[in-house]
């Protein structure tokens, strides 16, 4: 594997100006969103773009935290995100390798995925890069289930998802350092720091991640053989990931707060294909966010950022081709209480995607410019939420999308609440604009989507059981009769999902099962076919408890049968795995972490010959001392 030091020195050199200047100021340790919340633990802000208690909040929704991340063990967001409720991931042969997440059954590319508010994925393929996130760089995942373009535009038809990179709250100096390794010659090291002066808060973390790897995929006989080849390359398939986050902040008085914040990620990924088989990957975002409290009841803030999504592709050592999408984007919102219990949000966005590389498109840049509203209300155990988007592109003109909630708490800890929603997909630049291919009269497909949930909260549990329903028209797909892309598809997802958390014999229960039933209402005959790669039912139970300085974890996942493709005749069974996790406190500050994976070695696939890893072992040493 070949290393590629100098664009991410060039990266650490610009974030420590960053972190620089910040050490002269002060703000929140939180993107702007997050400014005003002071239990990051109790508070969620993707489902309204704005800061509410978890448990007011009308979507259905999951934060994962640090402390969460931390104790699971997790060597990457996907291993982090496998199981919850709603999501199926598929994987193509292990750490780097091409990773797609269903969210309530829609397609991979219908999730907005944001990181420190900045919106990330490849314009080409419309996909984001989940593979090359770092999970050690992560200070928070927030998860929202359902539709969420009247808040957040094109491709918000399951959910949204949203890192947060990581931040430190408290006074003064804190240091951290971890050290690891394990199976498949796995080893990482990742080092950082974070604090706050009077006037500013600052930080920086770098983290790197080396696997081996293993044979990535196991083709069927020529002529098609699968994963792109024509004869099996029975060798390990490794990557390499060099990590680095950086954030600062200045806070000029009460009322006016500057933040900045910086990720870029690299990697190195070797994978079976005949054309290419070595690709050199950069997940870049940088952003910024200038608020002003103009007083109790308003709020107004300007937020900025860029997402570099790029990949060069190696036949060995020959260079193939290469491509990189870059996505600017700002958004001004305004917050305004008009009443206690009343809020009004108010924004505009825009954004402009540009796409560059060996391939020349037709067009290769578009803007999208777009206008929302959304009205919130508490009314005694009622609360009410209603929202309204207006996005107007380059490419397909005006769409409108709209959103409604309600909300009721009755006696005994229980509530009720229902939604319904519109959203839409954008086409993306290959459905678009590629050449001999592409089809640039494409419209946006479209959804709608009602939903019903109760929740009960009692005695340190929690339990959310949350049905819905969903029509997709306009589904891109390739039209005979024109011999390119068309709006032909349809589809229908529905569902239910069901949480539990809590606490039973000193042991913290976090479990969630999803059931879902996709169905191509595209006719001919596919129609009544299931959607690909979605699993029809999963779950995922996690048990952790505390001895003293020594804890222990297991974490049971399951998924059903799914079939791999839209004509429904490759079938991936069902599978079962269990994670064994021990974590022991050396002293105040230093700690061991152990973790055996896949006990049971259960070989599964998650997508039609592409391995997964069996049984892993990996240990942990982590330095993190108090202040």
């Amino acid at each position: 594997m070949r290393s590629t030091p100098t664009a991410l020195a060039a990266a650490i050199a610009a974030g420590l100006a960053v972190a620089a200047f910040a050490t002269a100021a002060n703000a929140a340790p939180t993107p702007a969103p997050l400014a005003q919340a002071t239990d990051l633990d109790q508070v969620i802000v993707t489902a309204t773009r704005t800061a509410n208690p978890v448990a007011d909040v009308l979507a259905p929704a999951e934060v994962i935290d640090r402390e969460a991340i931390e104790r699971s063990q997790a060597r990457s967001v996907t291993d982090l995100l496998r199981g919850r409720a709603g999501i199926s991931i598929s994987n193509q042969g292990g750490a780097g390798k091409l990773t797609s997440l269903f969210l309530r059954g829609a397609d991979s590319d219908h999730t907005v995925v944001l990181v420190d508010g900045v919106r990330i994925g490849s314009s080409t393929s419309g996909l984001a890069a989940w593979q090359n996130l770092p999970v050690e760089l992560i200070e928070r995942i927030e998860i929202v289930r359902g539709p969420r373009s009247s808040l957040y535009g094109a491709d918000a038809i399951g959910g949204v998802i949203q890192i947060f990179t990581r931040r430190d709250g408290d006074a003064g100096f804190a240091p951290r350092m971890h050290v690891g390794g394990g199976s498949n010659g796995a080893h990482e090291f990742g080092t950082g720091f974070g604090g706050r002066t009077q006037r500013s808060w600052f930080g920086a973390d770098y983290a790197f991640q080396r696997t081996e790897g293993f044979n990535a995929c196991d083709p069927a006989p020529s002529p098609f053989g699968g994963c792109g080849l024509a004869a099996p390359e029975p060798d390990k398939d490794g990557y390499i990931q060099n990590a680095i986050s950086l954030r600062g902040g200045y806070d000029f008085n009460d009322a006016w707060q500057l933040q900045l914040h910086a990720m870029r990620s690299e990697g190195e990924n070797e994978y079976d294909g005949d054309y290419t088989n070595y690709a050199e990957t950069v997940q870049q975002v940088v952003g910024g966010n200038v608020s002003w409290k103009a007083s109790e009841r308003a709020k107004l803030s300007l937020t900025a950022g860029r997402n570099v999504d790029s990949s060069d592709q190696y036949k060995d050592e020959a260079f193939m081709g290469g491509f990189s999408t870059d996505r600017d984007s700002a958004t001004l919102q305004a917050d305004l209480t008009l009443a206690p219990a009343h809020v009004l949000t108010l924004g505009a966005d825009w954004s402009r995607d540009q796409v560059s590389g060996d391939t020349v498109y037709e067009v290769d840049s578009r803007s999208n410019r777009a206008a929302f509203a959304q009205f919130q209300s508490r009314l005694g155990a009622h609360r009410l939420e209603a929202s309204v988007r207006r996005d107007d592109n380059d490419q397909f003109g005006g769409h409108t999308t709209g959103g409604l909630g309600w909300g009721v708490d009755i006696a005994g800890g229980w509530r009720i609440k229902a939604g319904w929603g519109t959203a839409f997909k954008a086409p993306n630049f290959l459905d678009l604009y590629y050449p001999y291919f592409g089809n640039p009269d494409l419209v946006p497909e479209e959804s709608e989507t009602a939903e019903i949930g109760l929740g009960w909260s009692g005695h340190g549990w929690n339990v959310d059981l949350d049905a819905f329903h969903t029509k997709v028209d306009n589904l891109i797909a390739f039209d005979g009769a024109i011999g390119l892309p068309g709006n032909v598809d349809r589809a229908r997802m529905r569902g239910a999902e069901l949480g539990v958390r809590g606490e039973v014999a000193e042991w913290t229960v976090d479990a969630s099962f999803s059931v879902v039933d996709t169905e191509n209402r595209s006719g001919g005959f596919q129609d009544g076919n299931e959607l690909p790669r979605r699993a029809g039912k999963s779950a995922r139970a996690s048990l952790d408890r505390a001895f003293g300085d020594f804890r222990l974890g297991l974490t049971g996942i399951a998924e059903g049968s799914r079939y791999d493709d839209v004509a429904n005749t490759v079938s991936l069974p069902g599978y079962a795995t269990l994670d064994l996790r021990a974590e022991y406190a050396l002293t105040d500050a230093l700690s061991v972490q152990a973790k055996l994976a896949n006990a049971f070695d259960r070989d599964y696939r998650t997508a039609a010959y592409y391995n997964q890893a069996g049984r892993e072992w990996h240990l942990t040493l982590r330095w993190t001392p108090r202040q």
